[in-house]
């Protein structure tokens, strides 16, 4: 079967299930922006697409999003036609429609299946809109109508896909009935081999100390450190955190950039902004024993998460983060936000320790008894790798299920 992937930063989601298809004997094509000359990667062939030079147009603010995926859409486009001019035709199509890439290819091939990452669709009700009343929308209404436009790249795909794979039920959830009856619900994978517990475990910062399972770390990890993952939140813990486990090493992963909602003040970063609002608060003492390591080799990261006595997760409703489940996948004590999307990993007391978002208290206190409490740890550290790899794991259950998925799109037979 001839497959072709489309995903603006290739493999992105396909990582492992690409180079499964192709090992199967599948011919595995990608289309990608990410490269700038042709190649093969792990037995798919990979080949560039650029967009075009274009003048600056004006349009209205909500259509800005709609305008950059017609954009990329319509170079996708261009770059499929000419595949197809040379003789190239797909039996299937598997596409991470986020951007707009894949748009247009039903233009081109109307009898070729198309199957699509669904990664979210844009809720304007509470807890999904205004979820944190420290950044709300100055004007509601206006939001609620600027979400619903988001989704119109959505809907143009919903009517020429015949199938979706969400990795988690909450972001399946998100979409509209009609189509979520056409979602099924496979999570990427977490390799529970290589992201496992490790009691020899070393982390070497740089310059300040190697740290063991012998030292109290607490880890916080985000993508980027900003309001949408709580870091905030934490930030403003951090203090009586401080103060009340004098031992205690910090560890802060993340960049200075904006993964999700709204980006920082004019020349500011939210990471500044929040050491700013809080160090006048934590005697140089303490904050000695805060480290900021930006963004970690993912190798770095597992001896990270191997050495963390506590890792906290915060985020709003939204799509969950891969390094909770590989925290947990690691054996961590989990203390997390009680939002909609970690409740379908940590149960209160059996996975991990809840608390409410916004309660920096209770992150404390949570944080603070697990600290103490060997036992709880050890007891909530194995049940979580222990969901992970029941549930999650990539080789016994992920890819194989990710593999029948795209059996059944091409044979017509999904259920959702």
């Amino acid at each position: 079967m001839k497959i072709l992937f489309i995903h603006q930063n290739f493999p992105g989601q396909y990582k492992h299930l690409a180079p499964m298809l192709a090992r199967q004997g599948h011919d595995c094509l990608a289309l990608t922006l990410r490269v700038k000359g042709p190649g093969t990667w792990q037995g798919v062939r990979v080949l560039p697409y650029a967009l075009p030079e274009r003048a600056r147009q004006d349009v209205h603010p909500w259509l800005v999003d709609l305008d950059t995926k017609v954009t990329r859409g319509e170079a996708c486009y261009r770059a499929a036609r000419a595949l197809r001019d040379q003789g190239y035709r797909p039996d299937l199509i598997l596409a991470h429609p986020g951007w707009g890439e894949s748009l247009f290819l039903r233009d081109l091939w109307p009898e070729v299946r198309l199957g699509l990452y669904c990664e979210l669709y844009h809720l304007a009700d509470w807890p999904h809109l205004n979820f944190d009343p420290e950044f709300a929308a100055s004007d509601a209404d206006l939001e609620v109508l600027r979400i619903r436009m988001k989704n119109i790249n959505n809907h143009l795909h919903f009517e020429q896909a015949q199938g979706g794979i969400s990795p988690t039920r909450f972001q399946a959830d998100t979409f509209p009935a009609p189509f979520r009856e056409r979602i099924t619900v496979v999570h990427d994978g977490i390799d529970t081999t290589a992201t496992c517990p490790a009691p020899d475990a070393r982390l070497t910062i740089e310059g300040h100390c190697d740290l063991t399972r012998e030292d109290e770390v607490i880890t916080f990890v985000n993508r980027n450190l900003e309001p949408y993952r709580g870091y905030h939140i934490f930030m403003r813990a951090l203090p009586r955190l401080l103060r009340e486990r004098s031992r205690a090493t910090v560890l802060i992963v993340g960049g200075d950039e904006v993964s999700y909602g709204a980006r920082a003040p004019q020349g500011q970063t939210w990471k500044q902004i929040f050491i700013g609002e809080m160090r006048g608060q934590i005697p140089d003492a303490d904050w000695a024993r805060v480290r900021f390591l930006g963004r970690l080799s993912h190798d770095r990261f597992l001896r990270l998460l191997q050495v963390s006595r506590v890792h906290v997760y915060l985020t709003y409703p939204f799509v969950l983060s891969w390094s909770l489940m590989e925290a947990m996948a690691c054996g961590a004590a989990v203390v997390a936000s009680d939002t909609a999307p970690v409740r379908e990993v940590i149960s209160d007391d059996e996975t991990g320790r809840l608390v409410d978002f916004f309660d920096g208290d209770a992150l404390v206190a949570q944080t603070c008894a697990l600290l103490e409490d060997d036992a709880a740890r050890a007891r909530l550290g194995g049940a979580a790798r222990d969901l992970i790899r029941m549930r999650y794991d990539l080789r016994t259950v992920s890819l194989p299920a990710q593999v029948q998925w795209v059996g059944g799109l091409a044979q017509g037979s999904l259920v959702g």
